[in-house]
């Protein structure tokens, strides 16, 4: 008898639910990203509040660990107050996003792998630099909040390592999507379509982040939801 004749009937309908949820995702990142590059603000505003419960709702379906989801919704809240173009806004934005940071770094914790040093030294050094140079541009008030939530994002993006490649690269594009925002709170000189590169590199992270929590939870090394 095949493995799939053991699995519950809950979970067997579930699982055919998650491609038509996942390839409604892929649509709307296209449609969002799409806005972004002709200027369309009414497809973007439209679209990226419904790209992380999508994700969210495809990776529940897989029976992924509940933090994932966690950090994936907590991700949602940061991406809709973001849409708001004011200080306080953002930094609700940020603050549900660093929530979203500890629920990965819980996550990642529960393998016991040692992450590489070298990678971690590698991944301060570049944020020393960074903050270094970003610090006398951006605004007083932000500095605190900024490099408070920058290394906390370094550390999951550095733990990300333990659950694969495609985490590792998730968590390295996070990185460089949030640095594109600080650039843009420095107002340094920036990309064409600024926006888009940073929503590109956002929603390639974590669709990597949950793609590698998924590929390692099905490779059953111990991540099971609770």
């Amino acid at each position: 008898m095949s493995a799939t004749a053991h699995r519950p009937a809950r979970s067997r309908a579930a699982e055919r639910f998650a491609r038509p949820v996942l390839l409604a995702f892929l649509l709307v990142a296209a449609a969002d990203l799409a806005g972004l590059l002709t200027g369309a603000e009414t497809a973007h505003l439209v679209a990226k509040p419904l790209l992380m419960p999508l994700l969210a709702g495809y990776a529940a379906l897989r029976g992924a660990p509940r933090l994932l989801v966690a950090a994936l919704l907590f991700g949602w809240g940061g991406d809709v107050f973001l849409l708001a173009d004011n200080e306080l806004a953002f930094l609700c934005g940020m603050g549900s996003f660093a929530v979203g940071h500890v629920c990965y770094l819980r996550l990642f914790g529960r393998d016991r792998a040692r992450a590489p040093l070298a990678t971690a030294i590698g991944y301060l050094l570049v944020l020393a630099v960074f903050l270094v140079l970003i610090w006398p541009d951006i605004p007083a008030d932000l500095r605190i909040p900024l490099t408070g939530y920058s290394l906390l994002l370094t550390a999951m993006a550095w733990r990300a390592g333990v659950f694969g490649p495609y985490a590792a690269a998730g968590g390295a594009l996070f990185l460089i999507s949030d640095a594109l925002i600080a650039t843009g709170i420095a107002e340094w000189p920036q990309l064409p379509a600024p926006d888009f590169w940073v929503m590109l590199t956002y929603i390639a992270a974590q669709s990597l982040l949950t793609l590698g929590v998924l590929t390692k939870g099905a490779a059953g090394r111990g991540i099971s939801s609770p």
